[in-house]
């Protein structure tokens, strides 16, 4: 493809999230759902693409209407096949620059104040993820792989498509290439979708319930927040800079500074990528083999906590802005999104329907369950504002946990945003696109684990973090001096 075609994919991106905040401004249903402007983008690009607008056109020319137009868009839809040929590659590239900001910029917390703050959410993060393996790859062994004739590693579309996202999902599409199941991808990429979606309508209607019988402690049924803030907008008022000076422009733009960083980041991740693969090649290849299925963009966030250590280290001057890296960040996860909805295949969802619609609602019912009856034996204080971002996360990734909280505890009030934040240090180098969701269809394929071995083991990470949770992290605070809110309500009573 010629360096023009690139040029006008990217542009047309950008056009395309631009209408689609318009749409976000104007729509009232997208802002009572919350929906990001990058996801309604590619909702659009996906209407346009080959598989809704390029099959019309295809009717259309087959009947001999506006043969000279239908004919040229029937294959690939309106933008043509060089565009959608860009778009598919940008995932896969994109994933690696977001995951390698995860840590740029943040301090990394001490042990024990991950343990005093973040435990239970960590214990609850694990047991829901873990959890959906477990599911995920039941159902597959027992109901898809037998009945519908669906790879057993199927099952680990759950976590891949809900916590991973659409970007996880975009970016493990070489690992589904190489295992010869290509339309895994556009499954995984319409559980994101649904995952999403689900998260942000179910977790409404929780805060809704959680409201009316006065479960949550800081927000109440008239606190529902302006016109602009419903519609994605800042209160001029309110608004400050996204990012801070923290070099001279006339030696270097800042936004060139940390986009070094983060390109130090990934390629920090590719050495060691490369050199695991070595290792792998020179010593147990014969016998299992993982790392060469392994995507980029776990290394890379691997990378980005060295390259954080190192600044931590030496760097004095504060040079490091992270709000700049949060709009590299932010840039390339909306670009990666609505390329991926782009290109993702309707085709193949109509074609392996049962299969998705089992795991989908099955993952769904986990993650709600995990809420109501899990979330508050685990969570020792504001049990509902702590959960209600797990529970996002569980079924929309990161942001999705964030939007919800952000409903119920607006002003940061309670322990949720912090404990949410130290748990995703820990949480993140291994699901929900970590080590452990990079390594799940691999060590499903491999004939040393295999799919009924790996369950075994997301089966046992489920229990350990379970009794972390409800048992070990309760001894802990008491013995620390650090009742939950219950004791201390039952005390003062």
């Amino acid at each position: 493809m010629s360096p023009n075609t690139v040029g006008l994919a990217l542009l047309l991106l950008g056009v395309l999230l631009l209408i689609s905040k318009f749409v976000r401004v104007k729509w009232k249903l997208t802002q009572k759902l919350y929906l990001p402007s990058a996801i309604i983008g590619g909702g659009i690009a996906l209407l346009l693409g080959p598989d809704v607008f390029g099959r019309l056109m295809g009717l259309l020319a087959d009947r001999g209407i506006a043969v000279g137009f239908t004919e040229g868009t029937a294959e690939a839809g309106l933008f043509g096949e060089g565009i959608m040929s860009v778009w598919s590659e940008l995932p896969g590239l994109l994933i690696s620059v977001v995951f390698a900001c995860l840590f740029l910029g943040k301090r990394l917390p001490k042990f024990k104040e991950t343990i005093d703050l973040a435990g239970p959410n960590l214990a609850f993060g694990v047991t829901v993820a873990s959890g959906q393996y477990v599911i995920g790859l039941l159902l597959a062994l027992l109901v898809l792989a037998p009945f519908f004739g669906a790879p057993a590693f199927s099952g680990t579309l759950i976590e891949i498509g809900f916590i991973g996202g659409h970007g996880t999902a975009a970016g493990l599409g070489d690992t589904f290439d190489r295992v010869g199941w290509a339309e895994g991808q556009d499954l995984a990429l319409g559980m994101a979708t649904i995952g999403l979606l689900s998260g942000v309508v179910v977790g409404i209607i929780l805060i809704n319930w959680g409201v009316r019988t006065g479960k949550t402690r800081v927000i109440s049924a008239d606190n529902k927040g302006t016109a602009k803030e419903q519609a994605g907008l800042v209160e001029p008022d309110k608004r400050t800079a996204g990012s801070t000076m923290t070099v001279q422009p006339s030696s270097i733009d800042p936004l060139t500074f940390h986009f070094g960083l983060v390109a130090a980041a990934i390629v920090l991740g590719q050495l060691l990528l490369s050199g695991l693969q070595l290792l792998e090649r020179a010593l147990w290849i014969d016998t299992i083999e993982v790392m060469s299925y392994v995507p980029l963009f776990p290394l890379a966030m691997i990378g980005g906590i060295v390259v954080q250590m190192v600044i931590g280290r030496f760097d004095k001057d504060r040079i490091v802005d992270q709000g700049v890296i949060e709009r590299i960040q932010g840039l390339s996860l909306d670009v990666l999104i609505i390329a991926a909805m782009a290109t993702l295949s309707l085709q193949a969802i109509a074609e392996n329907f049962a299969v998705f619609a089992i795991l989908a609602i099955s993952g769904i019912i986990w993650c709600l369950a995990a809420f109501l009856f899990l979330a508050p034996r685990i969570m020792p204080n504001y049990w509902f504002e702590r959960s209600i971002g797990e529970f996002g996360q569980s079924l929309g990734v990161t942001a999705t946990g964030l939007v919800l909280m952000r409903v119920v505890d607006a002003e940061a009030k309670t322990p949720a945003y912090p404990a949410f934040g130290y748990k995703q240090l820990v949480f993140e180098p291994f699901f929900g696109g970590g080590l452990v969701t990079a390594a799940a269809i691999p060590l499903s394929l491999s004939p040393l684990v295999g799919p009924w071995a790996f369950t075994a083991i997301m089966a046992v990470t489920m229990t350990v973090a379970l009794f972390f949770g409800l048992f070990v992290l309760k001894r802990w605070r008491r013995s620390a001096g650090t009742p939950s809110e219950k004791e201390k309500s039952s005390s003062s009573g």
